[in-house]
């Protein structure tokens, strides 16, 4: 379902923003529509601005046992993601919080400012086995308010000490901040980092992810953390027929020349609340074409705009969703791109001693 005007926030008050409107999520009993009773005087807007919340969380490490993840264990320092991007197929979550996915997704953070002393203790605990650590998974750990708060940092220095295997995926270019970190425990086979492009085109890549690095800005990470000895790798995604899948060979060779050494891929996913964000962003900005890249979206997905079955969303099926998996391969292939990270090695984990105390002064 497409959202009508009521739906929609004035274009001056959300600027630089991916969603369009903010609806209440699906677990509130009452909506909020905007009503014009010609009373209101006309008014300029101000411009949405950036919340943050602080959460005590009582853990950090999150479990997953689907079948189509490679990984069981993730952690986010935040929730919500000021990055914007309208696609996100995270935004849902939001409306556990009892906040729209829209636009309270991208200007209602929460940030979990004792993650590091969180995880130092559930590693610490007698019965953790150790296996690899999953970082932006759901929200990006190196979105804009990282770089104040260094929750991402702080979670990555108790990894290293505790000699834990972590890969990261981000559309942040300030993981090369970390790479003094990062290199270190890569050069124990302890860390893997990828970058996600969706597109090299700066006006597409602002549009669709307002507050993410820029494309380029993307590359320059990966050549810094390659330079650090960090195994680096390109996640294209997500992949949308009609929009950006023109630029699979492209992405795949600007990431190889940045220094990626492995390449993964997926489509558009467009669960519960996505879909009608990403059907207003569309027709707000690529009108002429939004019918026909709803069209092929759904075929990737039997008809629907999104099939959630495991195995199947990540990919897609059908004509279309073969096409595209035939020409990242052979790109991958000519380009001499792995098939994503190594999976990080776990024998070296030990919790670290207590630190001696430090002799008291005397004066």
């Amino acid at each position: 379902m497409i959202g009508d005007e009521s739906d929609m926030v004035e274009k001056a008050a959300r600027r630089a923003r991916g969603a369009a409107s903010n609806r209440s999520g699906r677990f509130e009993p009452n909506q909020r529509v905007r009503v014009d009773d010609g009373w209101d005087l006309p008014e300029d807007l101000p411009v949405l601005k950036t919340e943050v919340a602080l959460e005590r969380a009582r853990t950090i490490i999150t479990r997953n046992r689907s079948p189509d993840i490679p990984f069981d264990r993730s952690i986010n320092p935040y929730r919500g993601c000021e990055h914007g991007c309208v696609y996100c197929f995270a935004r849902p979550t939001h409306a556990y919080l009892g906040l729209s996915p829209g636009l309270d997704f991208e200007t209602r953070l929460t940030a979990k400012p004792d993650a590091a002393a969180l995880l130092a203790r559930e590693l610490s605990r007698k019965g953790y086995r150790c296996a690899p650590i999953a970082m932006g998974t759901n929200t990006d750990p190196y979105q804009p308010i990282e770089k104040r708060l260094e929750i991402t940092r702080a979670v990555l220095s108790v990894l290293r000490d505790f000699r834990h295997p972590v890969t990261l995926l981000t559309k942040g270019a300030l993981i090369g901040r970390d790479a003094d970190i990062l290199g270190e425990m890569a050069a124990d086979g302890l860390a893997a980092a990828g970058l996600s492009l969706t597109t090299l085109d700066p006006r597409l890549a602002r549009a669709m992810e307002p507050r993410a690095a820029a494309p380029e800005r993307r590359l320059l990470a990966m050549t810094r953390l390659a330079a650090a000895g960090v195994p680096v790798w390109v996640s294209i995604g997500p992949v949308i027929p009609g929009l950006n899948d023109h630029e699979i060979e492209r992405l795949l060779a600007a990431a190889r020349d940045a220094g990626a050494t492995g390449a993964s891929y997926v489509v558009l996913r467009l669960p519960l609340e996505v879909g009608p964000l990403f059907h207003d962003w569309l027709a707000e900005t690529c009108p002429d074409r939004a019918a026909r890249v709803m069209g092929l979206v759904r075929q990737l997905h039997g008809g629907r705009d999104y099939d959630p079955e495991w195995g199947k969303r990540m990919r897609g099926e059908g004509e279309i969703a073969r096409l595209i998996a035939q020409r990242f391969r052979l790109a991958r292939e000519r380009l001499r791109l792995g098939r994503g990270p190594a999976k990080p090695r776990c024998d070296l984990f030990r919790v670290p001693g207590p630190r001696r105390p430090e002799q008291l002064s005397l004066f």
